[in-house]
């Protein structure tokens, strides 16, 4: 590669240090580092490979692959994603807002415009606040919280949500037991992707570089569902609706789990399970 690299050169260079790292998007992974490097759009960084490249974009370019070699996650290397639509900040605190999430967008946008009467969207476990803030702004009437044990994701999260002009109040804890119980009425819709991976899974590289707290769910993976629905058997006024993620052969146990506490299952999308007070 030449001092004065285009931008096909440097495609060509990253796809290949990428590949021997045994990154399996590494084609696609390169295409959007250096679209954010040099702001060029992805399609006309292809169709036109001999764009110039400057000597900083270069060298940044290079560093930005070469911690991706090292298995970083890529939104890492961003120190940003796409969720939804939009675009959020995050760092190693929080957890990469996978794809299949946006099912609960979906599903929650489906509930309230069926139940009119919901007043309020909670979202157990923020992260980076992608999906309450998804919610917030889907929905401006309804009133928005957002739980997390953590405080470096809830500093993330107001990074977001200030971002995104969009109102939400947060609350630092474990699960609803954050949430001041005058709060609760009855009329609220709970998000909750908490995780939920068992804990003898074998998961890749690049998530392995994710924080572990908000990967795994004890021995079956449901350890804090099972605590979560047992907080809500608790309250005076349980939310009327709760929308969870979970692994599709986790599904079984973890309605059985919701029927327990008097939740019933309403229906499935893919791995969102939509649960109704009973």
């Amino acid at each position: 590669m030449t001092e004065r690299s285009s931008s096909g050169e440097l495609l060509a260079w990253a796809e290949l240090q990428l590949s021997r790292h045994h990154i399996a998007t590494a084609h696609l992974d390169a295409l959007v580092l250096l679209e954010d490097v040099t702001k060029v759009d992805r399609v006309h960084l292809l169709i036109e490979p001999k764009q110039p490249v400057t000597r900083s974009q270069r060298f940044r370019f290079m560093r930005l692959v070469k911690l991706r070699s090292k298995q970083l996650p890529l939104a890492y290397v961003r120190g940003k994603t796409e969720f939804y639509g939009r675009e959020f900040i995050l760092n190693h605190h929080v957890l990469e807002p996978r794809p299949e999430s946006e099912a609960l967008i979906e599903e929650l946008n489906r509930v309230v415009s069926h139940d009119s009467k919901i007043n309020a969207v909670m979202d157990i476990g923020t992260g980076s606040g992608a999906l309450i803030i998804s919610a917030k702004l889907e929905h401006p009437k309804l009133e928005a919280i957002a739980v997390d044990i953590d405080p470096q994701c809830l500093k993330v999260a107001r990074r977001n949500a200030v971002n995104h002009a969009a109102k939400i109040n947060f609350y630092r804890g474990n699960l609803i037991t954050a949430i001041p119980k005058s709060i609760w009425s009855g009329q609220e819709i709970l998000i909750a992707n908490l995780p939920y991976v068992p804990d003898n899974w074998q998961i890749n590289p690049s998530a392995a570089r994710e924080p572990a707290i908000a990967i795994f769910g004890g021995p079956d993976g449901l350890k804090l569902y099972r605590l979560l629905f047992e907080q809500l058997s608790q309250l005076e006024h349980p939310p009327k609706w709760v929308l969870t993620e979970a692994l599709p052969p986790q599904h079984q146990a973890l309605s059985e789990i919701a029927l327990k506490q008097n939740y019933k299952l309403h229906l499935t999308n893919d791995f969102v399970q939509v649960f109704k007070e009973n």
